[in-house]
């Protein structure tokens, strides 16, 4: 990666970046699950950094997120979010999640560094279970403060049976202050993200940045073809009831439906054969389905029209059918002040906006029942993320964090 200036704003952001990198549970890897011992290295980075770049105040909240406000004009006025991640997946990347935290530390440090006051203060967050890897949870940082989690959420439990609650304990934090942590919408005044794209849209029409217009719905489905098993060397083709051919002609469809529409995604990730044997005829398939998109309207017609293919699939070779249908997200439409902000913006910068939609979820999810909520996209290489490949450059780094400080210096809240 190139090197730049050591005076340079963003350098001092990549040396962070670099810092961060650093955290980990895995030696040689890049593993820091939400409440590890990584992620209090991590926290307590983090709470440096900021006051470093002049944050005004720094605290750890009940959940264990990092919060820095920088005061606006005069003290106490709403604040402006700017916000993601520090947890990272089992052997991640440095850049998902860490850029926006890194990126806002970046403006605050850019503000105090021009001894600039706005008009509205300035907060910047570090949360810590975006990831959903150790425990059985979702975006639970985030979601205390937007007041849409439960208590139920802090008894999900990890592999070793630890719950939330236990683990925030173990952290040092007290989790019996959670529900404090819900934000009084009127002193928000918007949440800001910046994310690497985590695909290869921006880099495949070589732009450093895009602007997020939604973060795509998701459902989530297991489907259990039942066939019958026979013995791979009597039964004559015609007469087979095979279950991994039918699921096979299945996830042919599904690939096909989910590529209708430029904004929609359709994947076949898991796919179980049993009995397993290289002389039987397979009895049952065991698959699942994960369709996304930006419109609501448009997955719902998309996996009725799944639904509908696979069934007449089955019907047609003789198998049995079942969908359970497990998981269902609505989309999550970003504030068009946001979009239309970023993008002039970028325009600032000389640079095409390029709106795009979020195929992964994000705290912006959360955040977004709160207040207005937008987000911005860095480019990363080959488009691959959650993964020790995964890469940017300092380059992609200045523009990002320029165009970021850019939205914020001329931010107008929406009337």
């Amino acid at each position: 990666m190139t090197k730049l200036s050591p005076t340079s704003l963003s350098a001092r952001a990549w040396n962070r970046l670099e810092a961060l990198r650093l955290f980990t549970d895995e030696p040689g890897k890049i593993t820091r699950l939400y409440l590890s011992p990584s992620h209090r290295q991590a926290v307590d980075a983090t709470v440096a950094m900021m006051r470093e770049a002049g944050c005004d105040h720094v605290s750890v909240d009940a959940l264990g997120s990092v919060i820095g406000r920088y005061e606006g004009k005069t003290t106490g006025l709403p604040a402006l979010l700017i916000g993601s991640h520090i947890d990272t997946v089992v052997d991640g990347g440095a850049y998902d999640g860490a850029l926006g935290v890194i990126a806002g530390i970046g403006v605050v440090e850019a503000l105090r560094d021009a001894g600039e006051r706005l008009d509205f203060a300035v907060e910047v967050l570090a949360f810590g279970d975006e990831e959903n890897v150790r425990f059985t949870s979702n975006l639970t940082s985030s979601r205390a403060l937007a007041g849409t989690l439960d208590a139920a959420g802090l008894e999900a439990t990890d592999e070793n049976g630890i719950s939330i609650h236990r683990a925030l304990l173990d952290f040092g934090c007290d989790p019996s202050e959670w529900a404090s942590l819900k934000r009084d919408p009127a002193s928000v005044i918007g949440y800001v993200e910046m994310h690497i794209e985590q695909g290869p849209v921006l880099e495949a029409e070589n732009l450093a940045i895009g602007i997020v217009t939604a973060i795509n719905g998701a459902s989530r489905w297991t489907l259990t073809v039942s066939g019958e098993a026979g013995h791979a060397g009597t039964v004559p083709m015609a007469l087979r009831h095979d279950a991994l051919t039918a699921a096979s002609e299945m996830a042919l469809a599904i690939e096909r439906l989910g590529a209708v529409d430029a904004n929609t995604v359709a994947t076949v990730g898991r796919f179980q054969v049993e009995p397993g044997a290289v002389n039987v005829i397979p009895a049952k398939i065991r698959f699942t389905l994960d369709a996304r998109s930006p419109d609501d309207t448009v997955r719902a017609h998309m996996v009725e029209e799944i639904a509908s293919a696979c069934k007449a699939i089955a019907a047609k070779r003789g198998v049995a059918l079942t969908i359970d249908r497990f998981f269902e997200s609505k989309a999550t439409q970003m504030a068009s002040s946001f979009v239309n902000g970023l993008s002039d913006a970028v325009s600032r910068h000389q640079i095409t906006p390029r709106l795009l939609p979020s195929g992964a979820g994000h705290d912006a999810m959360a955040m977004a029942e709160l207040c207005p909520a937008g987000m911005l996209f860095v480019r990363c290489k080959g488009g691959i993320s959650h993964s020790p490949h995964e890469a940017m450059t300092a380059e992609d780094c200045d523009v990002a964090i320029g165009v970021l400080f850019d939205f914020v210096r001329n931010f107008k809240s929406a009337p």
